[in-house]
């Protein structure tokens, strides 16, 4: 099944045909690989690991923050996060060919609509299609920016981080400052850590790095399923001279060892809809990742149903902590 987007391109196959093709940005189904027979070759470019992992994937998928490629056309699936569709597309425009024709799709309640303020100063645009709840948008690039990365890394402090310095790039989680949710999980580490740590959903790193800081001796892990996040995380660790491991991994799908510790502020977005994919899944394949007297520890808003899900997985669980908006729990094996 091709997403809303991917139906609006089917009205307009003739534009890929024989096309060097391509595809970035929040791409989520095999519509590239469905016209690779009308196009001359395709390539995809995206930021997520569960797609560019995903089984039977057809297409070349190249998993990376950075990307040189060029193509004949490209095609830009639009994400709700702004500042990750400005990094994204700068950098196909800064690398991209003379008068370079880009597809931008998109749905109208992710601000698709905002592409036309974003890429008119640097060459022509307008929309050609609308269907499906979304804007397709055809433009030409006449005055090539400027894009240098170290441009768009953020740093910050936050007294309950300690020393610790942050380092973020653009889309990722609490990539400007320290969120609640973070802070509170955070006020529940106040005893030494020992063993082996996983910092699951690791955003820029913070979790891990934290305990790493407190606790030299453990040995941490950060994954992430987000080529920016997983850059910003190793910065973050190499920057604070802290020693760790960051993996790129769906969950539990690239970690192999068992830890005493696994600490998450698992997300439960996925672009603008609620998603608890990720976070069901974390809970329910805890108890085989821990070891004998670990522990799981992680912070949600207080409204969604998780208890339910951990008493079902561990026969109960703690609050440490709590707010008007989020919980801390803890379970162990």
């Amino acid at each position: 099944m091709i997403s809303l987007e991917s139906q609006v391109l089917e009205r307009h196959l003739s534009l890929f045909r024989d096309k060097t093709l391509l595809f970035a940005g929040g791409v989520h189904d095999d519509f590239p690989a469905q016209i690779q027979k009308t196009a001359k070759a395709v390539t995809v470019w995206s930021w997520y690991f569960d797609y560019a992992n995903g089984l039977n994937r057809k297409s070349a998928v190249k998993f990376s923050p950075v990307f040189d490629t060029q193509a004949d056309l490209i095609v830009y699936y639009w994400t709700k996060n702004k500042a990750e569709v400005q990094f994204q597309l700068m950098q196909l425009l800064a690398n991209g060919r003379e008068n370079q024709e880009i597809l931008i799709i998109g749905e109208n309640r992710c601000g698709v609509r905002s592409a036309e303020k974003m890429l008119e100063p640097f060459g022509e645009i307008g929309k050609i299609d609308s269907a499906r709840r979304c804007g397709l948008y055809h433009f030409c690039l006449k005055n090539r920016p400027h894009f240098d990365i170290a441009d768009y890394w953020k740093t910050y402090r936050n007294p309950k981080l300690g020393e610790l310095t942050v380092y973020s790039l653009p889309g990722v989680f609490s990539a400007n400052e320290l969120d609640a949710g973070t802070e509170l999980l955070l006020s529940t580490i106040n005893e030494p850590v020992r063993g082996d740590v996983l910092d699951l959903g690791c955003g820029a790193g913070i979790l891990g790095a934290y305990v790493k800081c407190r606790n030299p001796q453990v040995r941490v892990t950060l994954t992430d399923i987000h080529a920016m996040a997983l850059a910003s995380a190793e910065r973050t660790l190499a920057e604070n001279h802290l020693a760790g491991e960051v993996l790129a991994s769906d969950v539990f799908s690239h970690v192999q060892e068992k830890f005493d510790l696994i600490i998450s502020n698992p997300p439960f977005h996925d672009g603008i809809d609620t998603a608890y994919r990720a976070v069901n899944e974390l809970i329910k394949e805890a108890r085989r990742r821990l070891k004998d007297g670990g522990e799981l520890r992680i912070v949600a808003n207080a409204f969604l149903p998780y208890p339910d899900l951990l008493d079902e997985h561990f026969g109960g669980h703690r609050v440490l902590a709590k707010t008007n908006k989020f919980k801390v729990y803890s379970v162990r094996v």
